[in-house]
This record gives structure tokens, sequence and C-alpha cells, in this order.
């Protein structure tokens, strides 16, 4: 079965909600209507629902069974500006400041996302990630235990019979080994609720076990050592190049007696150079479907879009955010 086709269908069958902040935006409304008729999940488009109505009546697009709901009339709107004012008020957040933030969807849409009304949030069509990821971690926060957002792409490689997920190519340029052990954790998650197959992660270096000696190695390692300590049952080994990592006659060879090397399906690079580079390499070059970036290691999650994205992009991620969520 097609990867895609089988994240939609199983996302179908969790019947998750999912808020879209950008309820104006075409590619949001014509990816509301492919989502509904899919039956991938229920939906919340946040804006006027005259100004939606009306521009999917021009569009052609039918949205019998979306709900509508435009933040600064819901009923909720005052207890959510005070919930965000008790949230930030350390933060030197004001009543008054926090009612006019409330009114900006990408929040309204979080706080739907906190208080569980939905499940998720797919924005990024119009706004940019440092704004979408504001006002996630501000509300929603981190997940337990995980340090720091990171993202994430599935990789669909042809002639691979493994789906790879590769991390972090797309937030953090130069995590820490507390913030790479934490991307590690949160890419073995991500990769286990969108395959449903057990992550073998492997944490890439320029060397493998001690082939060379480097500063950067020492961070892998240190990394490798975080990740085990937080979570004893993953499976997860380092330092590995990439090919001792997937490739198992090398693994073999380079990494003897290793139960991931040869076999890994998650690679987590040691920087954003080698992450954001390499997917694009293998996207381009071997013609790999890269499917993301999946925004990770939230509470619950707020998953970001491309500027540039597509009305299947957005029917997609919202089917990737369902399989995500709780």
């Amino acid at each position: 079965m097609d990867f895609i086709q089988s994240i939609q269908d199983k996302a179908r069958n969790r019947k998750r909600t999912v808020v879209l902040p950008e309820g104006t935006e075409d590619r949001m409304i014509r990816a509301a209507a492919i989502i509904r008729e899919k039956r991938i999940a229920d939906l919340i488009l946040l804006a006027d629902e005259n100004e939606i109505r009306g521009k999917a009546k021009k569009l052609g697009v039918d949205l019998e069974g979306v709900t509508i709901l435009d933040p600064e009339k819901s009923p909720d709107f005052d207890s959510y500006a005070e919930t965000y004012y008790e949230l930030r008020k350390e933060k030197g957040m004001t009543p008054e400041q926090a009612r006019e933030v409330m009114k900006n969807p990408l929040f309204f849409g979080a706080m739907l996302v906190r208080k569980h009304i939905a499940d998720g949030s797919v924005a990024g069509s119009v706004n940019t990630t440092g704004n979408v990821l504001r006002a996630a971690l501000h509300i929603i926060g981190l997940a337990p235990g995980i340090s720091v957002v990171s993202g994430a792409f599935a990789m669909v490689v042809p002639g691979w019979e493994r789906v790879f997920t590769f991390a972090d190519s797309a937030v953090v340029p130069d995590p820490t080994p507390e913030q790479l052990a934490a991307i590690a954790r949160s890419s073995a998650q991500t990769h286990q609720n969108l395959t449903g197959e057990e992550p073998i992660v492997a944490m890439l270096s320029f060397s493998t076990k001690g082939s060379a000696a480097h500063p950067r190695v020492d961070k892998v390692l240190e990394a490798l050592k975080l990740a085990k300590e937080a979570d004893p049952a993953l499976k997860i080994d380092g330092e590995l190049q990439v090919d001792a990592a997937i490739v198992p006659e090398i693994g073999t060879r380079k990494a003897p007696g290793s139960d991931v090397a040869g076999k890994a399906n998650v690679l987590i690079f040691p920087d954003l150079d080698s992450g954001n580079i390499a997917y694009k390499l293998v996207n381009r070059f071997a013609k790999a479907e890269a499917i993301g970036p999946i925004i990770q290691g939230l509470n619950q999650p707020a998953n970001d879009l491309s500027r540039g994205c597509s009305v299947e992009d957005i029917v997609n991620v919202v089917a990737i955010c369902s399989l995500k969520a709780k």
C-alpha cells in the first residue's frame, strides 16, 4: 500500500479533531472539503463564518460537516484569554495583552488543543514557522521529559523496503547533547506513530564506534547516553556512519554486535546542516518522497506547513497530525 494512503487510512480510523487557524485561506478551504469527504479527521476552521462560507461558495466547495468558529465571538474567549494570562504573567503579560493575543487564530487554535477541544492544529500556509511554533510553545508546551521542539521528515525511498525518519532536518541548528537526545526520543515516537513499526534509532556521525576522535563525536556519544538513560527500552545505538546504520553487511563489519547497525529506520543527524542537506539530497538524487516537516516534541501536535504548500500537502499533514495526537 502507498505510504501516504496508509497514513490517511490510519487517521480515518482514529477520528481525531484538527483545528485549522488559517480558515480563510483558499487552499485550507479546498483541503477541508477533501478531508471531510475522505473522513480523515473532524475539522474546526477559525475565522468569520460569513467570510469562510462566502469564499467556499466562490470556490465551489462544500463545507458540510466542518465546524466554523470565530475566535472573538466564541463564548469561551474570555476564559481562554484568562488562561493565557495565567500562563504568561510571569513573563510580564497583562490581562489586556492576553485578550489581544487570543484574537490571533494561531493562539486561539493552540488554546483549543490545550483545552482538548481539538487534538491538534495545522497552520503555516500564510504564517511563518516561527509564529506557528511560538503559539504552540506558549500554550501547548513541550511533552514531558522533552527539552526541545524539532522537525522530522518521513522519507519514502525507492528501492528500500523501509520508511526512514530523518531528524532534525528543520528546526535546531546545533543541538546540545541534551537536545540531541530529546530529538532522538521524539523521532522514535514519530516513526512509531506514522509507520506502526518499532523505531530503530541510529545516532549518526562521521565516525563509527571510535573510528575517529573529535568533540563532535563526543557530543553524539553523550546524547546516546542521555537517550538511553531517559528510555532504556529504546533500541538506539551510535556513533554510526550512515552506511553502517542502514546497510546490513556494512553494519555487521563496522559495528559487530550492534542491534541497530544495518537496520536503522530512524536517522538522527548531529546538526541541522547535515540533517537538512541529507533529506534534500535523498529527495533530489534518489527521487525519495519527503513528507514533512513533522514538528515534534510538543505535548500535543501543532504541525507546520510551507507557505508554498499544496492542497494535497495540507490534507496529508492533517492526517499526520491525527496520527500524532494522543
